[in-house]
């Protein structure tokens, strides 16, 4: 399985802060945004930064996954 976080608005507008997806042979972190981009489009609009095992995603996203990977989807935000 894959943990999958969401965080701030974007939490709000999935409804949820953490959902677990099937794992896949060859799966990339793109693939599971495509899929959860589809069923919240409105959450994904405001998503800018994704994380993968705790290290910001810095590439075209096909880079495979392992069994157990963590991917996070948040907005960006500003501290004060």
């Amino acid at each position: 399985m894959i943990k999958v976080l969401f965080f701030g608005p974007v939490a709000d507008r999935v409804g949820l802060r953490q959902i677990e997806v099937p794992f896949h042979d060859g799966q990339c972190w793109q693939d599971v945004r495509n899929v959860l981009q589809s069923q919240y489009p409105e959450a994904f609009a405001l998503v800018s930064v994704t994380a993968v095992n705790g290290e910001r995603v810095r590439d075209d996203g096909r880079t495979p996954l392992a069994d157990g990977a963590e991917i996070v989807f948040m907005s960006r935000f500003s501290g004060g």
